[in-house]
């Protein structure tokens, strides 16, 4: 008789999934793992990475037969940098490169080669469209905060007093009389 092979699944954080799906795409362009690119701005810090991100490792030539002993040659991290903004990172070359050797736990990048260009970035996120104001709400929440003597923090107030009134309108009073009229609910 056959003994059938049980498969166990188990859950797993999708960083893990999409790291393994990227890894080769990655490694064709000299990186070894997907942290310096998806933690850049970490790395980095965010001045830097509004300005610039890494396009590619650039390793030296290994030779066929390395001495056993023979130290790793460290790659040449190729950047795209903002047009303007070369001679800044530039400038900042050398506490750049510390900052990834020391995110990558060891000394894998010695230079820095830059090609002035725009950046890749991503579409900018589009603000949901604004809900049409009720006037009777926007009176309410108005009724509502009269008393405030700070004209901006009436005017945030106001604007909060109208989303919570419109979120809670379809509760309204009508409501009830129809479920008590129809005996979902009990009169009193």
């Amino acid at each position: 008789m056959a003994m059938q092979k049980h498969t166990r699944w188990e859950t797993r954080r999708l960083a893990e999934l999409v790291n393994r799906a990227l890894d080769p795409l990655i490694a064709k362009q000299g990186f070894g793992e997907t942290a310096l690119l998806t933690q850049w701005e970490t790395v980095v810090g965010a001045r830097l990475a509004a300005i610039c991100e890494p396009e590619r490792l650039k390793w030296p030539p290994r030779p066929k037969n390395p001495p056993k002993e023979a130290p790793i040659q460290a790659a040449t991290l190729m950047l795209r940098v903002e047009p303007g903004f070369g001679l800044d990172v530039q400038h900042m070359a050398g506490a750049l490169i510390d900052r990834i050797n020391a995110h990558l736990g060891w000394r894998c990048v010695a230079r820095i080669a830059m090609r002035q260009e725009p950046l890749r970035r991503a579409a900018p996120k589009r603000r949901p469209e604004a809900t049409p104001r009720d006037p009777d709400l926007r009176a309410r929440a108005e009724a509502a905060t009269q008393g405030i003597a700070d004209e901006a923090l009436r005017r945030a107030l106001t604007k909060l007093g109208e989303q919570t009134f419109a979120q809670a309108a379809p509760q309204s009073d009508n409501s009830a009389s129809e479920a008590v009229q129809s005996g979902r609910f009990p009169a009193r």
